[in-house]
Parts: structure tokens; sequence; C-alpha cells
């Protein structure tokens, strides 16, 4: 039933989505139905600074849930998180370095999947491990969403736009489902991004809340798998209204072992925003903070 709804609202959405994002700087080039032998198809937003020029090379940000970004007119709840704004603004104030954002549209229906850090689930106990893996129709697809992003869009992108390729230049981010499979690419794929932005993470992992069992799951997939301190970046932050006032306990279990694995101010940071919702415009209000920590000028 959830899957057949989800679908059917993201069928009531699709009109909505089908023209391209209106930005205040830069400009927005689609790719439409991005195959993926890993995944479902989907579309692809990719934002352009003001003058971007073939003849440079750009820092790239990959950020999920991209039908969110730009555009609030064409989105189904009416907000967006400007990320054309603040990634403009930060850029001629001289901020941050010139960079592309590359917004990966979830898949509807596929979202949860897409988004839940498959191995992890190994962490669960045996029964609870079974009912997850039937919430997520059978079949996880965290790592497979991340083939998607590693092997099959990233060449892609640095082939056909001015990218510096390396993960010193190569970031992700998200919020909510989005922040976990964000964190979990960092640790899956180390050699490919070299920093992660986390917002109002879902540590509870799932559409109901019966225990800390999937969030110590996520805390104990971390212990064993966080990348090296010295040559990655980790951003996390969460407010106190709405789903983000259940995050608290767990954010902190979460730093806790940030700190144990070596992660200091230079290379980590947890921020609290006293206020704030589980809600674009939560975020597009904050938004200058992750993006000026992955991406400042050095």
């Amino acid at each position: 039933m959830r899957k057949i709804i989800l679908m059917l609202l993201c069928s009531l959405s699709a009109h909505a989505y089908a023209q391209l994002p209106q930005v205040s700087n830069g400009s927005i080039q689609r790719l439409k139905a991005f195959p993926s032998k890993y995944v479902q198809s989907r579309n692809v937003d990719i934002y352009l600074p003001e003058n971007y020029s073939p003849e440079k090379q750009y820092s790239v940000l990959y950020m999920h849930d991209g039908q969110m970004l730009f555009d609030a007119t064409n989105t189904w709840n009416k907000q967006e998180w400007m990320v054309d704004e603040h990634v403009s603004k930060l850029i001629d104030q001289g901020i941050i370095s010139d960079c592309i954002v590359v917004g990966v549209w979830n898949a509807g229906a596929y979202r949860h999947t897409d988004y839940f850090p498959e191995k992890a689930l190994k962490y669960l106990p045996e029964e609870l491990q079974k009912s997850e893996e039937q919430k997520l129709m059978g079949n996880p697809l965290g790592d497979e969403y991340l083939l998607f992003l590693t092997r099959e869009l990233k060449p892609f992108i640095d082939k056909e736009y001015a990218t510096y390729t390396d993960a010193a230049h190569t970031f992700i981010m998200g919020s909510s489902m989005g922040a976990l499979i964000s964190i979990y690419a960092i640790c899956e794929y180390p050699d490919i991004f070299g920093a992660a932005a986390c917002m109002s993470t879902h540590w509870v992992g799932d559409t109901e809340v019966k225990n800390d069992l999937i969030p110590k799951a996520f805390n104990s997939y971390l212990e064993s798998n966080l990348p090296d301190p010295k040559h990655h970046r980790i951003y996390f932050d969460y407010g106190t209204e709405t789903l983000d006032s259940l995050y608290p306990p767990y954010q902190e279990m979460i730093d806790k072992t940030m700190q144990a694995k070596g992660f200091i101010a230079k290379n980590w940071v947890s921020k609290v925003f006293v206020g704030a919702a589980h809600t674009e415009n939560s975020w597009n209000k904050r938004l200058d903070i992750p993006l000026t920590f992955l991406l400042k000028k050095e």
C-alpha cells in the first residue's frame, strides 16, 4: 500500500516537475531519465554558476532530492533549498570555491529504499533486520544507489563538465534520509568523496520509531567504517522541532563516535539549530553554513 501511494504521489507531481527550475543566477541543465543498471532511472539537474567556463575547473557537490533544490514553484510542498541563491552569493563573496551542483532526483517510491545504508542492516538483530528489509520492499538498494553515483553518474559529469575529479574537490550532501546516504557514501567511497554534509540526519531510519536499535546499528557501522579524519571532513546538524526533535540523543551518540575516531574541530562539525523544523524552509535558512564547510576557499 505504501508503495502504491508513493507512486501515485510521484505520478501526480510529474507534470509540475516537467519544467526546468527557474534560478536567480547561473543556469540549470537537465539530464532526463538518466539511465542506470543499478537503480531506477531519474532526472539529474546540474547547476552551473554564472560565467561557467569549460576553460576552468570546478569542484562538484552532489546533492540528493534534486527536485527540491532550486525552485519552490515546481516542488510538491512549494518549498526549496535555495541552492542557486546561496551558491552564487558565496561564490561572489569569495567565500567558497567555484563549483557546480549535481542535483540527483529521488526516485519517488524508491527514495527510502535507495537512501537506506544497506550494510548497517547487518548490525540489527535478525528479526528486526528482516522487518526492515520488508519495509524496504524486500530489496534495500543503498549500495546500488552509490554504485549509480560513483560508477555511472560521476564519470559522466567528469567527462562532460569542467570538473576537478579528485576526492579533495568532490562532496556529497543531503537531509533526512539523504543525510544518511551521504554519511554512508563517504564511508563506502572515501577515495571519491572528500567531505559530506548531513542535515537533520534521520538516525531512526524508519517511519515508525519503536526503539533505538536502528540508530545503534548506524553507530556500530560508523565505528567500523568512518573514513580517515586526516583526509575527510563531515558536517552534521539538526533542529529541535517536528521530526528533528527525535534526533538529539542519537546525534550525541554519533558525536561521541566521531570524537573517538579522531575527528576534531577542523574536520568535523555538529550543530543544533533551536526552533528549526524538518523542512526545506528550515534547511535553506542555514544552507550557507554547510556549503561554506564543504567548499570554503583555503
